[in-house]
C-alpha cells in the first residue's frame, strides 16, 4: 500500500483512509472529515459566514483604523484589535473572537460605539468563527486506536487553523490568543494516555498473579 505523502490533501487522507478500511470508513472519522473539509472552503463558500463578516472593512470602525503614514511616507491602515480563543468542549473545537476595546475584549454586543473597532458586532452570529464538529472525540478515539490516516486527519485540522489564524493575522492586531491549540490539546490526550498505559503495565502483573 503507498504511503501517505509528508503534507498530504484531505482528499489524500480520504483516500487513503478508504484503503486502510476497505472502504468502510467509521462514522466518527466521517464526522471530522466533513467539518474540516467545511472549514477548507469557509472564504469560497457562497454563502455568508463570521469569517466573511470579520474580513469585510464595511463594517469596520475606521475611528480605530484609521490611515497614518508609515516611515517611507506610504498611507497604511491600522489594523483593527481583536482577541482569539481557541474554545474546546466534549465535543468540538471552535475558534471565537472578541474586539478589543481600552486593551480589554469586549463580550456583549456593540452598535456605533466610537471605541469599537467594528461598526456593529453581534457575538450571536459573529463571536463564533468556525466550529470543527465532533473533533474532540475523534482526537480520544484516534489516541485509543487510530491509524496513520486518523492522526494525518489531525494534523490537517491543526494546519488549517494555523492557516486561518495566519490569514487573520494579515488584517488584524491580534492582542491575544487564549485556550488550548488542537495540538496542545493532543499533547494532553497522549500525555493521558501514556499515563493510563504506564500504569496498566505496571499493575498487569499483580492481575497476573491472581
Amino acid at each position: 500500500m503507498s504511503k501517505l505523502s509528508d503534507n498530504p490533501s484531505l482528499k489524500e487522507i480520504n483516500a487513503y483512509k478508504k484503503k486502510l478500511n476497505w472502504g468502510d470508513i467509521p462514522a466518527i472519522y466521517q464526522l471530522a472529515a466533513n467539518s474540516i473539509s467545511d472549514i477548507d472552503g469557509i472564504l469560497t463558500h457562497g454563502f455568508n459566514n463570521a469569517f466573511k463578516q470579520l474580513l469585510d472593512q464595511r463594517n469596520w470602525n475606521l475611528n480605530t483604523v484609521e490611515q497614518q503614514n508609515d516611515i517611507m511616507g506610504k498611507v497604511t491602515t491600522r489594523k483593527p484589535k481583536i482577541s482569539l480563543y481557541h474554545n474546546i468542549n466534549e465535543q468540538h473545537y471552535e475558534l471565537h473572537c472578541y474586539p478589543i476595546i481600552n486593551d480589554e475584549r469586549v463580550l456583549q454586543a456593540q452598535l456605533n460605539n466610537p471605541l469599537c473597532p467594528f461598526i456593529e458586532w453581534r457575538p450571536a452570529t459573529m463571536q463564533m468563527l468556525f466550529r470543527l464538529n465532533s473533533l474532540i472525540p475523534f482526537i480520544v478515539y484516534t489516541f485509543q486506536k487510530g491509524d496513520i490516516a486518523d492522526y494525518a486527519l489531525i494534523r490537517y485540522a491543526h494546519q488549517r487553523v494555523d492557516e486561518l489564524i495566519i490569514l487573520l493575522q494579515k488584517s488584524f492586531n491580534i492582542t491575544d490568543t487564549k485556550g488550548h491549540t488542537i495540538a496542545e490539546f493532543c499533547k494532553e490526550i497522549y500525555r493521558k494516555h501514556s499515563q493510563s498505559q504506564l500504569k496498566e503495565s505496571v499493575e498487569k502483573p499483580d492481575n497476573m498473579e491472581n
